[in-house]
């Protein structure tokens, strides 16, 4: 049910929302440049990595040895803007409708801290991930790893249709307001580098 749902709904989005998608699409490029899309392999449901598709937020600025600079430094006012008010998600209902995502789910991650997660933590991955999550509508960014985590398996062993239904409706009320975009002292979130024993 679960499934069908999610593809219905993300089905239907897409539709609704083309005229902003094709907008924001404009403004991308307008403001940031090519690429319009960024993309990332992201660890799935069971640990399995697909590339995640969001609309690009950040500047590609590199120092002079070609690295990319700090997320503080790429991140210009309209990037914030996109992530404020998640228009920067939008392309991941193509993720829903391809069987990859979930509409609910704990958010997908940086692969890198597969190795990183208790195994309590690595409950998260037992579900498809979703564009938003019980741990986005109770502190996104703003809460620490360990308090999201905890969020994320909470969901996991409670799921239901109409918990998602709550989570989805929860996150029209927080995409609003636009709250918890951010850690303090952050553009996003710091990395997570495992749990302190």
């Amino acid at each position: 049910m679960k499934r069908v749902f999610d593809f219905l709904v993300a089905l239907i989005a897409l539709f609704m929302i083309l005229p902003i998608i094709l907008v924001v699409t404009i403004l991308i490029q307008l403001k940031l440049g090519s690429p319009i899309l960024f993309t990332q392999n992201r660890p799935g449901l069971k640990g399995n990595v697909f590339k995640i598709i969001k609309f690009r937020s950040m500047l590609n600025a590199k120092d002079i040895h070609g690295n990319l600079l700090p997320d503080t430094e790429r991140m210009t006012k309209f990037g914030a803007f996109l992530r404020s008010t998640s228009l920067d998600e939008l392309p991941g209902l193509i993720n829903v409708l391809k069987g990859e995502m979930s509409l609910i789910g704990p958010r997908p991650l940086l692969v890198e801290y597969l190795p990183l997660y208790s195994v309590e933590q690595a409950k998260r991955h037992n579900v498809r991930p979703g564009i938003t999550g019980w741990a986005q509508v109770n502190g996104r960014n703003a809460i620490s790893w360990e308090e999201k985590f905890n969020f994320d398996v909470w969901y996991v062993d409670n799921q239901s249709f109409w918990l998602d239904i709550k989570i989805l409706w929860l996150t029209v009320k927080k995409v609003l307001v636009r709250d918890g975009i951010s850690a303090n002292g952050e553009v996003t979130m710091s990395k997570f580098t495992g749990t302190q024993k």
